[in-house]
Parts: structure tokens; sequence; C-alpha cells
């Protein structure tokens, strides 16, 4: 059980490192485009049209966003009640962390699932690209990310869920993520 949850948690946080750097890559495109563009008038940049460059932006942020769920869910970073949860004993966020990954996060995934893998695979079947001539050929890709981010956010919801459940058994979790070690 322990070696489930530890593996889930280290792939959501390298993956969560990995992907921080789509953040830097967007900021250095937008910047080489507006560059090209408006100081030295350029139609695009080592031969990729401008408009490849803008969507490469798009398409860096919506992967951010997608694949650094999980990321944000291990580190505690999705919104909640923190109005209640802040406040409340360990035992309590240890509740609130079981039941609400079940009764909540895990539907919503599925559901997330669900309804983007039609929309995925119809874009995959045609091999979606930009709608644009010298777009970016490779809609189908960013659309899949989509069915990734339900995967990893229900994993890191599994996660987040055997460690409370873990916890209330009255076993020893360490989790690093939660702060200090909260063994009951």
């Amino acid at each position: 059980m322990h070696r489930i949850y530890r593996t889930i948690d280290a792939f959501s946080e390298a993956l969560g490192r990995i992907v921080a750097w789509f953040t830097l890559l967007m900021v250095l495109i937008q910047f080489v485009t507006v560059l090209m563009r408006y100081v030295f008038a350029a139609p695009g940049f080592l031969g990729v049209s401008s408009l490849w460059w803008q969507e490469a932006v798009v398409y860096l942020h919506g992967s951010l966003i997608m694949l650094a769920a999980s990321y944000t869910l291990l580190h505690d970073g999705h919104v909640r009640l923190d109005i209640f949860y802040a406040d409340a004993s360990e035992r309590v966020k240890d509740w609130t962390d079981l039941l609400g990954s079940i009764f909540f996060l895990l539907p919503v995934c599925w559901i997330l699932w669900w309804s983007a893998a039609p929309n995925v695979a119809l874009s995959w079947r045609s091999l979606e690209g930009s709608p644009e001539a010298s777009g970016i050929p490779y809609r189908y890709l960013l659309k899949s990310t989509i069915l990734a981010a339900a995967v990893l956010l229900a994993l890191q919801g599994l996660s987040t869920a055997l460690k409370a459940g873990l916890r209330l058994a009255g076993l020893r979790v360490n989790d690093p993520y939660r702060g200090e070690d909260h063994s009951h």
C-alpha cells in the first residue's frame, strides 16, 4: 500500500517539475515571436511561421494546465473550502480527503474522461491539426492531454485517499507533501 502511494506521488512530482519548464518555454517563445514580428518584421523564425509559434504557446499552456493538475493536487494546491479545512483536526482532514477523493474527485475524473474520449478519438482518427494552413498539425495530441489529466488526477486522488485511509486506520504515513509527518 505504501509503495502504491509513494510511486504515484513520485510520478506526479516528477511530471510537475518537468512541465513547469513549459512556463519558461512559453515566455521565451512569446518574446521571440514578438521580437521577430514587431522589431524585425519577420514572418517567422527558424523557418516556421509566427502563427505556428503562437499556437505553440497555446499548446504549451494547455498542456501545462492539464499535465500539472495532479502535481497541484499532490501539493494541496487546488481550491476547496479552506475555511472549514484549515482549522480542522488531522482526523477530519483525513476523512475529508478520503471521502472527497472517492465521492467527488474520482467521479469528476470519470466524467471528464467519458465526455472527452469520443472527441479525442475522433481527433486521432482524422489526425486533426490546426485550422490554419501554417499552424501546428498536431491538435489531436493537445486534446489527448484532457484524457491524460483525467487519469493523472484519478491516480493522485487514489493516492490521497489511500494515505488518508491508512492514517485513519492508525498506520504511519510519511507524506512530505502534506507538511510534517502526521502519524496517529
